[in-house]
């Protein structure tokens, strides 16, 4: 969701009636995530006990489209993890019917996550003075997210929808519809705080933190349940619709650790301890995600972080260039490169690796980082190299200008000591 939209959300301290034990509420307590394209292709969970997560699709702002290209890879991501994926849409509609329905017609036949999982419409922004005309485009949208086969659900938080929303016709044709964010202040806070949970009815989800780790990240908890629509024993049913990023995440929650590959985009399991040398993993590693560069029996090695894991601590969350676009292309920085220079040997420019590989400071590249390029959409070519006799995979490299480990990713390289005249290397 969007953060300075979301400040407004502070500091909303809430009175309800409690039990003896706490807040009187079906608390099923599942908590989970939700994911926009900050949060990347892969997305990233908080802990290892998170169940579930909402991805943005994209929305509109007023009319503007902006869809979100990461949308498709991180519901295959949560899948592959086991987790149960949903779908939001930005709504910036304001009191428009008009433009609520162009936004439906756009991302309803777009939607990745299997039938009956939720579909919710992000009101948080571009209210009109209107108040019933806002309430009539939001249940005109819920409505439309039902008739397609979705669960339908409304986000926002408390004050913007009290002055903007009348909730509680959403709520009596939608009971417990309501997904409401409220957050005591920006610290860190794995556990929700019902001390500051918003006195509503018809609430299923609360969104209790934007800091649920260090860093940002969206936390939220169901209290009802309703994050299990869609799935049955927490597996993503098969819908009528075509969903390849639910086929994908399938797929890819069935590979075993050895059938591992390089190539591979996959997270390291929150269960995982150590690295292969024996150090610990620390905390934040496993929030991240990772393409497989180099196997070596048990093992693998991964980029970014350049460290060696056992495959039995890993999952997968693509099978191996299945959400690929392009000629996906890798460099390994080396003590002086600079992004243009990485950019030029590529045929781009530098604001394109920063955008490819979310580099907020393109001036702060490191020795051993990785750098991507998918080419294709520009029509850039991969360049090929033809191994001549006496060629050993270190010459090649410091003549091409790249590194043996970048060969040994691009071209599937087993044994880096195995390589033959003739052999089409790419570079």
């Amino acid at each position: 969701m969007k953060k300075l939209i979301k400040k407004a959300a502070i500091g909303m301290v809430a009175f309800f009636v409690v039990a003896a034990g706490g807040p009187v509420f079906a608390a099923v307590g599942d908590q989970g995530v939700d994911w926009s394209k900050y949060n990347g292709d892969y997305g990233n969970f908080g802990y290892d006990h998170d169940k579930f997560t909402i991805a943005q699709i994209g929305g509109t702002y007023g009319g503007s489209f902006v869809d979100q290209a990461t949308y498709s890879t991180q519901v295959a991501s949560a899948i592959a993890q086991g987790k149960r994926a949903h779908t939001y849409i930005w709504y910036q509609v304001g009191g428009s019917q008009a433009i609520a329905k162009a936004a439906l017609d756009r991302y309803l036949p777009k939607i990745q996550t299997p039938k009956n999982s939720i579909v919710a419409l992000d009101y948080e922004s571009g209210a009109s003075g209107d108040k019933q005309a806002n309430t009539n485009a939001i249940l005109y949208g819920m409505r439309r997210v039902k008739a397609a086969g979705y669960t339908p659900m409304y986000y926002s938080y408390k004050p913007y929808t009290l002055a903007n929303v009348d909730y509680k016709q959403i709520i009596k044709e939608f009971p417990n519809s309501l997904w409401i964010a409220a957050y005591p202040n920006y610290e860190v806070t794995p556990v929700p705080n019902y001390s500051f949970f918003p006195s509503m009815d018809g609430i299923s989800v609360f969104q209790f933190t934007s800091t649920y780790v260090a860093g940002g990240l969206d936390g939220n908890v169901d209290l009802t349940g309703i994050t299990d629509k869609g799935y049955e024993d927490g597996n993503a049913t098969k819908p009528d619709t075509d969903t390849p990023a639910t086929d994908d995440g399938k797929d890819a929650n069935e590979v075993t650790p050895n059938e591992i590959q390089e190539g591979m985009t996959v997270t390291i399991k929150f269960s995982a301890t150590n690295y292969s040398t024996e150090q610990a993993i620390p905390k934040w590693v496993k929030e991240n995600s990772y393409k497989v560069l180099q196997k070596s029996g048990n093992k693998v090695l991964l980029d970014n972080i350049m460290s060696w894991v056992a495959a039995s601590d890993v999952q997968a969350l693509d099978t191996g260039g299945s959400n690929s676009t392009g000629n996906t292309q890798t460099h390994i920085v080396q003590s002086g490169d600079t992004l243009s220079a990485v950019a030029s040997k590529w045929g781009t420019n530098w604001q394109e690796l920063a955008r490819q590989n979310s580099l907020s400071n393109p001036n702060m590249i490191y020795t051993g980082q990785v750098i991507r390029f998918t080419g294709g959409q520009s029509g850039t070519k991969s360049r090929t190299y033809t191994v001549r006799s006496g060629d050993n995979l270190s010459s090649i490299a410091s003549r091409l200008g790249t590194t043996v480990q970048s060969l040994v990713s691009m071209n599937g390289i087993s044994n880096p000591n195995l390589i033959y005249a003739g052999q089409t290397l790419n570079y």
